[in-house]
């Protein structure tokens, strides 16, 4: 069973960086691994994914320029570095993971989710 668990969340003001983090136990050569982030009373929405092993980053448009996702040189943990934060920002952030060559196109593709993290920016 593969298991992912994010870290790195908490209360930030706005204007601030965070950096998530996105634990993963798998050890396959071919997958992805997607942020999302759900606010309450919203839908879930992708960030961006990752695909390994090329590490090929592909990225929602409303997100580029602010978010930016990294991992390390194992592929055992990806980061989300989130800058220049806003209070819509807010939610619970989740990674998720796929085993595909690609990042899927919808979050209905991925196999394992981690439990998520929370993130509130305010003052």
């Amino acid at each position: 069973q593969v298991q992912l668990v994010e870290s790195g969340g908490g209360l930030v003001q706005p204007g601030h960086s965070l950096r998530l983090s996105c634990a993963s136990s798998f050890t396959g050569g071919h997958y992805a691994i997607g942020w999302f982030r759900q606010a309450p009373g919203n839908d879930r929405e992708g960030l961006g994914c990752i695909a390994f092993p090329d590490r090929a980053v592909d990225y929602k448009e409303f997100v580029k320029g602010r978010f930016t996702i990294t991992s390390d040189k194992d592929g055992n943990t990806v980061y989300l570095q989130m800058n220049n934060l806003k209070p819509e920002d807010t939610a619970v952030y989740y990674c998720a993971l796929v085993k595909s060559w690609i990042c899927p196109g919808t979050d209905r593709l991925y196999d394992y989710w981690g439990p998520g993290t929370q993130v509130t920016v305010s003052t």
